[in-house]
């Protein structure tokens, strides 16, 4: 992966975020994710970008939702 790729998924606003989990409402997203819902709202409206940790994390629920989800779980 090239490092900009990793970066596209960090820096989407406006709801971009969550475009590939549009079923999901931010509190679904947040819950499933084990994301604050405040930080999740935050992102997509812009207000705050996510630091170097969670830019990872999205960019990991982003290839692999999946693979996530049974990590949190597990």
């Amino acid at each position: 992966m090239d490092e900009g790729e990793g970066a596209a998924v960090a820096w989407m606003g406006g709801g971009e975020l969550r475009s590939s989990f549009a079923d999901l409402t931010q509190e679904q997203f947040a819950a499933r994710f084990h994301l604050p819902l405040g930080t999740v709202r935050d992102w997509e409206q812009g207000a705050h970008r996510p630091d170097k940790a969670a830019q990872v994390l999205l960019t990991v629920i982003a290839k692999d939702p999946d693979a996530v989800t049974r990590a949190l779980e597990g």
